[in-house]
C-alpha cells in the first residue's frame, strides 16, 4: 500500500498504476492517490509505477511478509523532465508501525547466511524462546504451521514435521498476543512459508560431511576416532514452469538426506542375551558371560529423510490452486545411560509424517478474495527394540536384575512397543475485504476432525510362555489400546484499523471441541473395574462433554514519530490438551504397587479435561536511531491457568493410582531489549537480551503424582516455584561480514544463565524444589562461505562449525553438587557396584553435557 503523488507539487495522482513485476498483480490510484494490492505472497518483489505524462518509476528489492503492511510511496516525475525511467531500490523499514505484538520474521536470504541447519535452531534465536519453551510457557504450548497449515501432533501436541532450510521463503515467530485468526496456542505461533516457483528454472544442489572433533574424550567416549563420514547431508531443490505449459503450471520441489552419528557411544561389550553372575560377595568369584565384540556404538544418531513438491496452477480470472506435499522419515536413538556396555538392547524410535495441501484463491475484486484450504496430515510414532514383538532377541527381563548398585546392564532389553499413529484433516476458509486503505477485514473459520490409534504393550517373557517372546492379554494392565476421533471448530473476526496516528487490530475467536471419550464418574470405583471387562457399564462412565470458549484480542500501535511506534496488546488464549493426556489407560486399570514398574497404567486419563488457558498482556516501543540501526524494548505477563496436573488417589499400600485434572497454574514476566543493524556495506548484527522470571507450582502434569510415588513422599508445591526451563537472563547475538556475491562470513553467540535445579543430598531434597541454578550457558556458532562463478552457475565452498570454544555446557547437574562432572557419591559409595564397571565410569554423564564441536564442511551449486 502507499500514495502515488506528482514530485513536484505534492498533488494525487488520480488513476495512476502499479503494477508487480513479473505477474498480473496491481493497482491504480484512488481520488487521494492512494493505492493498495492484497493477497501477495511473502518474498522479494519489483513495483513500477506510471501515469499518463510521468515518467514511470521502478522500486526494487521490496519485501513482502506474511501479516504486514509493506509501504511504498512513489513520487513521480513530468516527461518533460527529461530523465527518463527511475529504478531504485527499497530499504526495509526498521519500524514497523502497523506491529501490535511482538513477533520476528526470518527470511531464506538471511537464513542462508547464518550457521543455523533447521526451524527449531532458527526459532530458538528469537528473543524469548528457551529450547521450544516460549516465555516460559511449556513446549507443547505452540502451534507450528507449513503455509498457514497447522501441522502439530494433536497426540503430543508438538510439531510433526518441518519444513526443511532450503525451501523456507520466511519463518514468522509469533511470541507474544498473536491475532484472533490464530488458535489452540497458549504461548506462541510459528509459520513457516515455503517457496513459490518463479518465472524462471533455478535450482541448488548443496553436500556436506564432517565430525565432532573435541578434546573431551574423557567425557565423550570414542570421540577422538574422526571420520568424515560420521555426519553427511545432501540436498538439493529445483523449481520453474513446466514446459509447455509455462503460463499454466509452475514446480517447486527439494529434497534432503541427513545423517548425524552423534557424539555419545556405547560399547558392545555384552550381547542382550548374555548371562552373568555377582550375586557373590568376593568378586573374584563373580561370573561375567560377555559375548559382544567390543566395538563402539552411537547411542544418540539420528537419520532424517525430507522431500517437498510444490505445484501452483494459473486458472486466470483471478483464481489460483497451489498443491502442496511433504514426506519425512526419522529413525533416531535417545541415550540411555544404563546401556552403555549392552547398547542393542535399548530402543529404537521411528516417526514418519505426510502433509498434502490444497489451496484455491478466489479474488472477487481488487479488494477482496476468499483463501480455501484443505489438508491432511498423517504423522507415526513407533518406539522398539525389533519391529516383531515375537522377535527371539528379547529375553527374560530378569537378565536386568543380575546387576546391582551404580552398574551399567550386562544384558537385557525394553520390552515395550508403542505406535500411535495421528491423522488430521482440516478444512480452512478466510476472507479478506480491504474496505478501503484504512481499513482491512479478516473473518474465517476452521475446522479439524482427528483419527487417532494408539497401542502399546509389553512383551511377556516367562516361565508362563516357556521363556518366549508372548503378546500379553488385551486388556491387561500391560496392553494398552485405543481409538478416538476428537473434532475441533473454531470461527474468528478481525478488523486492521490503519491510521497516521493509530494502528488497531482487534478481533474475536470462538473455540468448539468435541472429545469423543468417556471418563470415570467415581475414580474411586476403580477396583470394581478390575473385575470387569469392557465395555464397561452406563453407571460407571460419562460421557464427556465439548467444550468451547470465547477469546478476545486487541493490540494498539501508537506511531510516535515517524521512526518510531509504542505498542500495547492484551488477549485470552486456548489450548486443548495433548490427546495423550485424555484417552491414557482407556481399561482404567491400575497394578499393585510394584507389580508395574515403568508405571504407565498407573495415571489415568480423563476425555473430560477443560481447555488450558492463558492471558496474556504486552506493552512495547520500536525506535530507529540511525539509518538500518534500530531497537526494541517490550515487556510482558502471562496468567496460566488450568494447565494440566494429577489428582491422586490411594486405595491401600498397595494401589495408588492419579487422575489427570485441571488444576496447575503459574505466571511468567519479563522483558527483552533487541538491537538491529540491517546488513548494509557489508556488514549487519543483532543482539538480543530477555530478562525474565517463570514460575508454576509445577513444570510437569505428574509432578503431583510423582512426588507421591516417591520414598519418602515430597510435599506437593502450595507456591510458585521457578519452571523448569526458567532462564532469568539470556543474550543472543548474530554477527554477519561479507559481500554476497565475494564471501560470507557469520557468528552466532548464545549466553544465557543456568536453568534451577532441586538441591538433593543422598536423592533427599536439601532445599526447595528448583531453588539453585546450574552453569552458566554460553555457545558460538560460525559459518564462512566463499563464492565462485562458473559459466552461468555459481559455486560455494563452505564451512560451518557448532560449539566453536568446544564449551562443556552443563545442561544437566547432580542434585548434590550442582556440577555435571562430580558427585558426593564418588566419596560417598566406595563399594563397588555389582558388575563390571567402576563408580567413576557409571557417574561420568556424557547425556549431562551439550554436543560437542562439530565441523563440517561443504560444497554447493547454484543452477
Amino acid at each position: 500500500a502507499g500514495k502515488m503523488l506528482d514530485k513536484l507539487t505534492g498533488e494525487p495522482l488520480v488513476g495512476a498504476n502499479v503494477l508487480i513485476v513479473g505477474t498480473n498483480m496491481g493497482a491504480a490510484a484512488d481520488i487521494d492517490g492512494n493505492y493498495y494490492i492484497i493477497n501477495i505472497p511473502p518474498g522479494n518483489y519489483e513495483l513500477k509505477a506510471s501515469s499518463i505524462g510521468y515518467s514511470s518509476m521502478t522500486i526494487k528489492n521490496i519485501r513482502v511478509s506474511v501479516d504486514q503492511t509493506t509501504s511504498i510511496d512513489f513520487k513521480l516525475n513530468e516527461e518533460s523532465i527529461q530523465i527518463g525511467e527511475v529504478v531504485v531500490s527499497a530499504a526495509i523499514p526498521i519500524v514497523q508501525n502497523d506491529l501490535t505484538s511482538t513477533e520476528a520474521k526470518v527470511s531464506g536470504d538471511q537464513i542462508s547466511m547464518l550457521p543455523l541447519e533447521d526451524v527449531s535452531a532458527v526459532v530458538n534465536l528469537q528473543a524469548g524462546v528457551v529450547d521450544g519453551h516460549f516465555r516460559g510457557g511449556r513446549s507443547n504450548e505452540v502451534k507450528y504451521l507449513i503455509d498457514g497449515v497447522p501441522v502439530n501432533d494433536a497426540f503430543s501436541g508438538q510439531s510433526s514435521l518441518s519444513a526443511e532450510i532450503n525451501s523456507i521463503e520466511e519463518i514468522q515467530v509469533l511470541t507474544g498476543t498473536f491475532n484472533a485468526e490464530y488458535g489452540e496456542a497458549l504461548s506462541g505461533v510459528v509459520n513457516q512459508v515455503t517457496k513459490v516457483a518463479g518465472e524462471n528454472y533455478e535450482g541448488q544442489i548443496s553436500a556436506y560431511s564432517g565430525d565432532y572433533i573435541s578434546t573431551h574424550n574423557s567425557i565423550f567416549e570414542n570421540i577422538d576416532h574422526i571420520s568424515p563420514t560420521n555426519v553427511y547431508n545432501i540436498q538439493g531443490n529445483f523449481s520453474g514452469p513446466i514446459p509447455g505449459l509455462e503460463n499454466l503450471l509452475k514446480f517447486f520441489i527439494s529434497g534432503r538426506y541427513n545423517y548425524d552419528d552423534g557424539y555419545i557411544y556405547g560399547k558392545r561389550i555384552f550381547n542382550p542375551s548374555d548371562s552373568s553372575n555377582f550375586s557373590a560377595n568376593n568378586p573374584s568369584d563373580w561370573y561375567v558371560g560377555s559375548t559382544g565384540d567390543d566395538k563402539y556404538v552411537p547411542m544418540n544418531y539420528n537419520k532424517k529423510l525430507s522431500l517437498q513438491g510444490k505445484l501452483a496452477v494459473n486458472v486466470g480470472e483471478g483464481k489460483g490452486i497451489v498443491l502442496t506435499g511433504m514426506y519425512q522419515d526419522q529413525k533416531y536413538r535417545d541415550y540411555n545411560h544404563a546401556y552403555k556396555l549392552n547398547p542393542d538392547g535399548d530402543y529404537t524410535k521411528y516417526q514418519n509424517s505426510l502433509l498434502g495441501i490444497a489451496s484455491y484463491t478466489l479474488v472477487l475484486s481488487n479488494s477482496a478474495f476468499i483463501d480455501i484450504v484443505g489438508s491432511a496430515i498423517r504423522s507415526e510414532y513407533n518406539q522398539y527394540v525389533f519391529e516383531n514383538p515375537l522377535d527371539p532377541g528379547y529375553v527374560d527381563p530378569q537378565l536386568k536384575q543380575v546387576v546391582s548398585g551404580n552398574a551399567f546392564l550386562t544384558a537385557g532389553t525394553e520390552n515395550w512397543h508403542f505406535n500411535h499413529t495421528t491423522t488430521s484433516l482440516t478444512g480452512k476458509a478466510d476472507f479478506t475485504w480491504q474496505i478501503n486503505n484504512t481499513n482491512q477485514i479478516k473473518t474465517g473459520l476452521e475446522f479439524q476432525q482427528h483419527a487417532l490409534d494408539y497401542e502399546d504393550f509389553q512383551i511377556v517373557i516367562d516361565a508362563s510362555t516357556n521363556y518366549k517372546p508372548a503378546l500379553p492379554q488385551l486388556g491387561a494392565f500391560n496392553f494398552n489400546t485405543y481409538k478416538s476421533n476428537p473434532f475441533q471448530f473454531a470461527y474468528y473476526l478481525q478488523d486492521k484499523i490503519e491510521l497516521d496516528y493509530l494502528i488497531v487490530n482487534a478481533g474475536l475467536r470462538f473455540d468448539y471441541f468435541e472429545p469423543d471419550g468417556s471418563f470415570l464418574k467415581n475414580p474411586n470405583k476403580i477396583n470394581l473395574l478390575d473385575e470387569l471387562q469392557p465395555p464397561f457399564p452406563d453407571s460407571l462412565l460419562q460421557k464427556a462433554t465439548a467444550k468451547y470458549q470465547v477469546s478476545p484480542r486487541v493490540g494498539l500501535s501508537y506511531p510516535i514519530t515517524d521512526k518510531g511506534a509504542i505498542h500495547i496488546s492484551y488477549g485470552h488464549f486456548f489450548q486443548i490438551p495433548p490427546f495423550e493426556n485424555l484417552y491414557r489407560n482407556p481399561n482404567f486399570r491400575i497394578p499393585l504397587t510394584g507389580d508395574f514398574p515403568e508405571n504407565i497404567g498407573n495415571t489415568i486419563g480423563n476425555a473430560d479435561l477443560e481447555p488450558q488457558q492463558t492471558i496474556m498482556y504486552e506493552i512495547g516501543l520500536q525506535q530507529e536511531l540511525t539509518n538500518g540501526l534500530g531497537v526494541k524494548i517490550t515487556g510482558y505477563y502471562k496468567d496460566i491457568r488450568n494447565l494440566l496436573s494429577t489428582e491422586i488417589f490411594i486405595k491401600n499400600e498397595f494401589r495408588k493410582f492419579s487422575r489427570l485434572i485441571n488444576k496447575d497454574y503459574g505466571s511468567v514476566k519479563g522483558m527483552t531489549l533487541s538491537f538491529e543493524k540491517r546488513f548494509i556495506d557489508g556488514f549487519g548484527a543483532t543482539i538480543d537480551y530477555t530478562y525474565q522470571v517463570a514460575k508454576g507450582n509445577a513444570s510437569d502434569p505428574n509432578d503431583a503424582f510423582n512426588k507421591v510415588q516417591s520414598n519418602p513422599p515430597i510435599s506437593i508445591n502450595k507456591q510458585l516455584v521457578p519452571l523448569n526451563w526458567d532462564r532469568t537472563h539470556s543474550l543472543n547475538f548474530t554477527l554477519t561480514a561479507g559481500i554476497p556475491e565475494d564471501y560470507i562470513a557469520s557468528l552466532i553467540g548464545r549466553l544465557g544463565s543456568g536453568l534451577p535445579y532441586t538441591p538433593s543430598l543422598q536423592n533427599q531434597r536439601t532445599g526447595l524444589e528448583n531453588s539453585d541454578s546450574r552453569p552458566t550457558y554460553y555457545n558460538v556458532d560460525f559459518y564462512v562461505t566463499k563464492y565462485f562463478e562458473l559459466g552461468n552457475n555459481k559455486i560455494s565452498l563452505f564451512a560451518k562449525i557448532f560449539n566453536l570454544f568446544d564449551t562443556k555446557n552443563e545442561l544437566e547437574v547432580f542434585g548434590d553438587t550442582g556440577r555435571a562432572g562430580y558427585t558426593l557419591e564418588l566419596t560417598r559409595n566406595q563399594q563397588a557396584p555389582r558388575g563390571v564397571n567402576t563408580v567413576q565410569e557409571f557417574f561420568t554423564r556424557p547425556d549431562f553435557y551439550s554436543a560437542p564441536r562439530q565441523i563440517i564442511i561443504g560444497a554447493s551449486i547454484t543452477l
